[in-house]
């Protein structure tokens, strides 16, 4: 039996019966003494309220929880003369009906091979098991859940408003017992009657097991997913998927009698009785009792099932609660050592010491609100600050930092649909979910009732899959599986209108005054739009103005391409690019020399996705891309009788040039985009580019043959105005045979090979070919004539013989 502690009873005590979310009161025992001062009469039957002890107000039925004998919410207790009356009246025999046999084969499907997630089983019960149906209403009659009973009965008092008088708080309460493997589960919803306990339990209306068990047939014969389960009305025998018995207790306020419904795993029948223990009555609503099985019993962990709750039911409009472990600190007295206590006592002069305390933890249980956060999407976008979207961003998908951009929409007409979409300030660790569709970044809801995160593209394609956000939708069914997804007609709209939301989104980032905003967006999430020109062709008019390159004229700040188009010069006809692996080698790269020099601004493709993404695009705003690297580029000059004499006069050379080098390109031509550099390497028109061919070279499972193929092709172009050139001109005409010249060829084709970007095929070899081009160079140009020694010799030394003098004195004697 769990009991409050002293300080949970004066704290429910002094609570306000005010909003349901402020209303979460521990249970107490039925055996907690009611003061006799507190008993009132209301139709010769006294309510009592453990907590409040006066008459029970009915907002506070649910205080009272038998935890003993079950869960239960309130309790009555009759007067002693009808106890006593009861008491000596045998309890009705219990009824014993048999299943519909559509019935016993969907609980065989649902136990055996149906559902493999099984801890869906709460979601299914919490939305499709507990209350009455809708035959109240005259409409279906088909099981209903929790919520819907809750919404029922609200929507019934309106009118009814006697319907309420037993209990006014609507919830839903969950408590487990780890111990006996127990899960027990009460709304105070409309409950249920005898009648209604066969038609809802034992049957299914409208022959909607028959469809379920075809859809499965046929999926399984499909081979797809068969996560069906509610679909059809059939999810409250998702209790089975991890219990042996399952036992419903309900009270409508139609009936004066509550019922017991009771059934096991495997079985071909249930039982219904009459409820007679006077201390498990309700005042209305269901109670729901899980007894385990062997293998599932840890889902009887309170931790756990709050964690389902959080996750599946979150957004449910009315409160679930669950009974939770809770602890509390406070301090407490300590006793002293006698020994310590004798040595400070001997001491005159010490002063009265404080008692010694220590910090303890007061273990009680509590009931714990589980799904506290509200959804927001259901508000009016106008009534909601920035604040409560970044609030709820974080606790949804537990971020740290705030979002860079919200979207929070209402979608009507032909499909009707909420939802709020968020792009994050950060990317996620690793950066691989643009090659991982995979994530759970979009939250699916029904009617507020989580149905799944694990989406493969359905709802938002590959590139855009760094959206986070929420989407509750009331046209899905109550159970979306894979297969609907993929070829449901309302998933395609509400896709198509996502991405469309989702684009608006990152263009109002782009078009912020804070541009560092867009360059942290870029610097995240700028391949996964690239991926998108490659991926998406029906938005390449909403992903290229969102795209971002360095250029010749914009080396440290990128650029969009509106920004590009209006710096063009007037003649422009095309939008220049040229691919490399950095913004250094693209701005050292030969191609661009006349460009340059004409003032011509050039795009650098640093990423290996741009050039890709680019090729995909092929225009913007009827401008064509075109790659500067390539043969046949176009820049407006053309002279075409200049041409005709340069070409008469250096045709023989490219030809002569042409017969060298062989099967190393396939032409050489008079090149119109050299200033300055004797000689380039181009691709051909269709071929790979050197920044593709590098790439292409470096895939791990690349294909070898189609690389051959596509390399193929490079055309060598000449600058007739370069010394080197006309030398070579010149040599042509006095003596093609010269190997020195022909060596050059050889060597000007590989100098160009490397500054082009491409890799030579012998590295060796090209060095080789340089050293010996040096040595020509180089030789004797420093050196001094040398003086040939027949040996090496130590340096020679001479030697100085000094004259001795002897002192001599003065008048010539020695």
């Amino acid at each position: 039996m769990h009991r409050l502690s002293r300080r949970s009873v004066s704290a429910a005590l002094r609570a306000p019966a005010t909003h349901y979310r402020n209303a979460a009161v521990a249970p107490i025992s039925s055996s907690t003494p009611v003061p006799d001062s507190a008993v009132g009469s209301d139709n010769n039957t006294r309510w009592y309220s453990a907590i409040t002890g006066g008459k029970c107000d009915t907002t506070r039925y649910s205080n009272q929880l038998n935890l003993k004998s079950g869960l239960f919410l309130g309790s009555r207790y009759e007067s002693t003369a009808a106890a006593s009356d009861s008491a000596n009246q045998p309890p009705p025999p219990a009824e014993k009906y048999e299943y519909q046999a559509e019935v016993s084969r969907l609980m065989d499907l649902i136990v055996n091979s149906l559902y493999s997630n099984k801890e869906v089983f709460l979601r299914e019960l919490i939305r499709h098991v507990l209350g009455s149906h809708l035959s109240i209403l005259g409409y279906i009659k088909l099981p209903c859940n929790a919520s819907d009973a809750l919404d029922k009965l609200r929507y019934l008092s309106v009118t009814e408003p006697q319907l309420l008088k037993d209990a006014v708080d609507l919830n839903i309460r969950i408590q487990t017992d780890k111990d006996n493997g127990r899960i027990t589960i009460i709304d105070s919803g409309i409950g249920m009657t005898r009648q209604e306990l066969v038609d809802c339990l034992g049957t299914i209306a409208q022959s909607g097991t028959a469809k379920f068990l075809k859809a499965v047939k046929e999926s399984k014969d499909a081979g797809t997913d068969n996560n069906l389960i509610g679909q059809f009305g059939v999810g409250f025998y998702s209790a089975f998927l991890v219990s042996d018995k399952v036992v419903v207790s309900t009270k409508s306020p139609k009936s004066d009698k509550q019922y017991v419904w009771e059934g096991e795993a495997n079985a071909s029948s249930y039982t219904i009785r009459e409820e007679t223990d006077p201390g498990s009555l309700i005042p209305r609503g269901t109670r729901l009792t899980l007894y385990l099985k062997r293998d599932d019993k840890g889902f009887a962990h309170p931790e756990r099932i709050q964690k389902l709750v959080k996750n599946y039911s979150q957004f449910v409009s009315f409160p679930i609660y669950t009974w939770q472990e809770k602890g509390i600190t406070k301090e407490v007295e300590v006793d002293e050592d006698p020994v310590e206590a004798k040595e400070d006592g001997q001491d005159e002069n010490t002063e009265v010491k404080k008692k010694k305390t220590k910090k303890v933890v007061e273990r009680f249980w509590d009931w714990e609100l589980a799904n506290e956060t509200q959804p927001i999407w259901l508000r009016n976008p106008k009534e909601v600050t920035t604040e409560e979207y970044n609030d709820f961003y974080k606790k949804t998908f537990n971020e740290y930092s705030d979002p860079l951009a919200s979207s929070h929409f209402t979608t009507e007409g032909e499909v009707e649909f909420r939802s709020v979409l968020y792009v994050p300030a950060v990317a996620p660790m690793g950066k691989d979910d643009i090659i991982n569709p995979k994530t759970k970044n979009i939250r699916l809801y029904v009617k507020r009732v989580f149905i799944s995160d694990d989406f493969d593209g359905e709802l938002f394609p590959r590139y855009l899959s760094f959206v986070k956000g929420v989407v509750d939708s009331n046209d899905l069914p109550l159970n979306v599986s894979r297969e609907i997804l993929q070829e449901s007609r309302i998933v395609r709209i509400m896709r198509k209108r996502l991405v469309r939301k989702a684009f608006d989104m990152i263009l109002g980032i782009s078009m912020s005054e804070n541009r560092g905003d867009y360059e942290t967006f870029w610097e995240n999430f700028g391949k996964h739009l690239k991926l998108g020109c490659i991926e998406d062709r029906e938005n390449h008019k909403r992903l290229a103005p969102l795209l971002r390159f360095f250029s010749s004229q914009s080396e440290e700040e990128m650029i969009s391409l509106d920004e590009y188009v209006e710096n063009m010069k007037p003649e422009q006809k095309d939008i220049y690019y040229i691919a490399a692996d950095s913004v250094t080698s693209a701005r050292n790269a030969p191609f661009l020399e006349r460009l340059l020099e004409k003032d011509l601004e050039v795009l650098y493709l640093v990423d290996p996705i741009d050039e890709v993404a680019i090729q995909n695009l092929k225009s913007y705003k009827e401008k064509n891309f075109v790659d500067i690297s390539k043969e046949d580029l176009d820049l407006g000059d053309k002279n075409e009788e200049k041409e005709k004499v340069v070409k008469e006069e250096f045709g023989q050379t490219c030809d002569w040039i042409k017969k060298r080098l062989g099967e190393k390109v396939a032409s050489v031509q008079i090149s119109n985009r050299l200033s300055s550099s004797p000689c380039v390497l181009v691709s051909g028109k269709f071929g790979w580019s050197a920044n593709m061919e590098r790439l292409m070279k470096a895939q791990t499972v690349g294909d070898t043959s189609t690389l051959e193929f596509m390399k193929g092709r490079k055309v060598f172009e000449i600058n007739p105005e370069h010394p080197i050139i006309r030398d070579l001109n010149a040599a042509y005409r006095s003596n093609p045979d010269d190997e020195d010249a022909l060596r050059a060829i050889d060597l000007l084709h590989d100098a160009a090979l490397v500054s082009s970007g491409y890799t030579p095929d012998n590295p060796a070899q090209l060095g080789g070919k340089i050293y010996e081009m040096m040595g020509m160079a180089l030789s004797g140009k420093w050196s001094t004539p040398e003086v040939q020694h027949s040996g090496l010799q130590p340096p020679r030394t001479e030697t100085l013989e000094a004259e001795v003098v002897e002192p001599v004195q003065a008048g010539g004697q020695k």
